[in-house]
């Protein structure tokens, strides 16, 4: 990778392509197993560093047609697993809750969100760990998409468990 600078854009777009050898082999080893390649990180970061860091419950990967639910403990609790970018901003979409104005409660989706933040190598840099409350507690509503997210705020980082930090 030393010449890569001698590459023009198209050539470097071209390798995050799903038909380049990088993302090829990533997907054989079953790491990326969709066109997220963000959230598929996320996934595979979050399993790994659970199933590795001491006091953490074991995770298996979900199947991919359950819905919100991306990780299962071995003692069935379930895991969504949101992955960002940056350390600043908001984490994808959830879906299938009850709009602010609705006098419906929200059925529990999950038991505990993962958010995992990426540094710029695409290394993680944060994993954080919310329960269902701490989810109900910092979940905003995006009026636009009509489904909320999670904001990445000092208050969140503050509030909620840290599995790993850099």
């Amino acid at each position: 990778m030393e010449n890569i600078n001698k590459f023009g854009t198209e050539e470097l777009i071209q390798l995050l392509s799903p038909s380049s050898v990088i993302v090829k082999e990533l997907t054989d080893r079953g790491i990326i197993r969709s066109k997220n390649i963000v959230g598929d990180l996320g996934e595979f970061y979050a399993i790994e560093y659970y199933n590795k860091l001491k006091g953490l419950p074991k995770l298996l990967l979900a199947a991919p047609t359950v819905k919100n639910i991306d990780a299962l403990s071995r003692d069935g609790d379930r895991y969504s697993v949101k992955c960002v970018s940056s350390a600043k901003g908001s984490t994808g979409s959830f879906y299938g809750l009850e709009p602010p104005q609705s006098i419906e409660s929200n059925k529990q989706k999950f038991e505990f969100l993962i958010i995992v933040i990426l540094d710029k190598s695409f290394a993680v840099d944060k994993i954080l760990e919310l329960t269902w409350e701490d989810f109900l507690k910092h979940k905003k509503w995006n009026k636009r998409m009509n489904n909320y997210n999670i904001s990445l705020t000092n208050k969140l980082l503050k509030t909620v468990k840290t599995i790993y930090s850099k």
